[in-house]
Formats: structure tokens, C-alpha cells, sequence
């Protein structure tokens, strides 16, 4: 799963603990990691989900203002058969 840098940074942060993802078979799996350039990810929850389903505060959760925001951004996604909400975030820094 590649995920742009601002993004990773808004989910170090704290900002983003949703992704969604359309594709034709997962890369990720629930209860995993994922290395990326500032660390290693936490994968949670993965669920199947009709993009029409998702709320306002999955799209506030994943970054997103709104659903309008989401679905224009979910229009710029190449095609796939399975849509997925996958629960993301940085364990905290260790002292």
C-alpha cells in the first residue's frame, strides 16, 4: 500500500487514522505493519465497505473534509472489485 508522504505525516501526527483503498486483491493485512519512510505503520481494522457507506466522520477520520471531498477524490482512484476502510496509526515514540 503506498501512501504519499503528507499523508504518513498527517497519521504520525495523529491528524489521519483512516485510509481507503480500491483494489483488485489487498496488500495489507489486519493486526500487521507496514515499513514506510517515517517508520513502521500499525494496520488495524480492515473492513469491506461500499464507498457509499462511508460517513462524514469516516471522511473527516481519513483526512477528507467532507464525503463530497472524498467521493472527488475516490473519482481519481484507479478501478479494483474491493473497496476497503483500513484503521491506521504510528505506535507512540518510545523515550
Amino acid at each position: 500500500m503506498l501512501l504519499k508522504l503528507e499523508l504518513l505525516e498527517q497519521i504520525k501526527a495523529g491528524q489521519v487514522d483512516l485510509v481507503f483503498r480500491r483494489w483488485s486483491r489487498p496488500s495489507v493485512k489486519a493486526g500487521g505493519t507496514l515499513k514506510t519512510k517515517l517508520g513502521v505503520m500499525a494496520i488495524g481494522a480492515i473492513d469491506d465497505i461500499d464507498p457509499a457507506d462511508v460517513t462524514g466522520a469516516d471522511a473527516r477520520r481519513a483526512g477528507f473534509k467532507d464525503v463530497a471531498d472524498f467521493r472527488k477524490w475516490l473519482d481519481t482512484m484507479k478501478p479494483g472489485h474491493l473497496f476497503q476502510r483500513i484503521e491506521v496509526g504510528f505506535p507512540p515514540e518510545s523515550d
